[in-house]
């Protein structure tokens, strides 16, 4: 079983050694803003599979990924995340996962 990339994926994709930033959400205390940032990322592409259901669907190797890059170019590259659609890796990632398409 697959599961989200979680904040020390994250911190080794972006070098990070430091846990200055990875909060305290287990604790009660705040959220980093690695932490954020990762949860939109996942937020992201649920949003871009469509129909995600939280009771049944999980992530499979690819959309695990996808997440994670997206993670990538949300913290070294926000303005560039805001066209993930358009980068070739997370493309190649979410390829066959959409469950529903935005036809006008």
């Amino acid at each position: 079983m697959v599961s989200w990339p979680d904040l020390e994926e994250l911190k080794q994709v972006l070098d990070v050694e430091s846990d200055v930033w990875d909060g305290a959400e287990s604790s009660g205390g705040s959220v980093s803003r690695l932490t954020r940032l990762l949860a939109a990322a996942i937020a992201q592409v649920k949003a871009d599979v469509g129909d995600w259901d939280e009771d049944t669907d999980e992530p499979d190797e690819a959309l695990a990924q996808a997440a994670l890059r997206l993670a990538e170019l949300l913290a070294l590259r926000p303005d560039a995340a805001v066209g993930a659609i358009r980068d070739p890796t997370y493309n190649r990632l979410m390829f066959g996962h959409r469950a529903s398409f935005g036809v006008a």
